[in-house]
């Protein structure tokens, strides 16, 4: 049986202005409106593909994180994953402790490929997918904007500096999705109804004997500095004045 292993991590929705605690300990989540981190959705979204043109048979969603944690995973659910495994924590997880986990899963699930989004929109690492491709000592191709099964192999376009990229790497692999790779489809009401009884696991993270122990330390938080108002010009001439005034031209 060919499965596919999907990471989802719950972030504060991409459209919520994230704001910092008075005290600079973090950003306000109290409250506020949280989703399936965009990256992850698109992941999903390729997974399901891959699974209805009949590359695989089975779609499994993993979170690590809280108990709410299981708002996003229904979502997954409802979007057409098979079913959901929540590794819970109530403690912020970097992404080396998030590889290991997800390699603990792989061990037990066996998965011929692991989807993940390139990076999480919360902390921007870009790092989980590359540890655990390392870890697993498999292959890895990130940054996919498109993704194509060949058998045993898989075909991947990949979005970089120069351009674009195409590789073949062989699986089992870790493949993280880019922006352009698609577009999430939407979720109706009867596939949420479904969702309720589709099975939804939960493993206290303690149980997997995986060291999470923070490896960085955040000192504080800080917003950015406010943007300083623009200045109006009468003419081009004034431009270009104002411009060299700053030793900018």
């Amino acid at each position: 049986m060919s499965k596919i292993l999907v990471g989802l991590k719950r972030v504060v929705d991409y459209n919520v202005r994230v704001r910092v605690k008075p005290d600079g300990t973090g950003v306000v989540t109290d409250g506020v409106k949280m989703s399936i981190n965009p990256f992850d959705e698109i992941a999903l979204e390729e997974a399901l593909r891959i699974k209805e043109k009949g590359g695989a048979t089975e779609v499994v969603v993993v979170s690590i994180g809280p108990a709410d944690t299981q708002q996003q995973l229904r979502t997954g659910l409802a979007m057409g994953a098979d079913r959901a495994i929540l590794v819970q924590t109530d403690t912020a997880i970097e992404p080396l402790a998030a590889a290991k986990v997800f390699l603990k899963l792989i061990e037990k699930e066996s998965p011929q490929i692991v989807l993940l989004g390139k990076q999480g929109i919360d902390d921007d690492n870009n790092q989980t997918g590359q540890m655990l491709a390392a870890l697993w000592d498999r292959p890895q191709a990130t940054f996919a904007s498109k993704v194509e099964l060949e058998g045993a192999k898989a075909k991947v376009t990949r979005e970089v500096d120069a351009g674009l990229e195409t590789i073949e790497v062989d699986l089992p692999a870790v493949l993280t999705t880019d922006l352009r790779l698609n577009e999430p489809r939407y979720v109706k009401l009867p596939d949420i109804m479904k969702a309720k009884k589709k099975p939804l696991d939960t493993v206290a993270i303690a149980s997997l004997g995986v060291d999470t122990a923070p490896q960085f330390k955040t000192t504080k938080y800080e917003p950015p500095a406010a943007r300083s108002k623009g200045v109006m010009v009468k003419d081009v001439a004034e431009l270009v004045a104002a411009l060299k005034q700053k030793g900018l031209v």
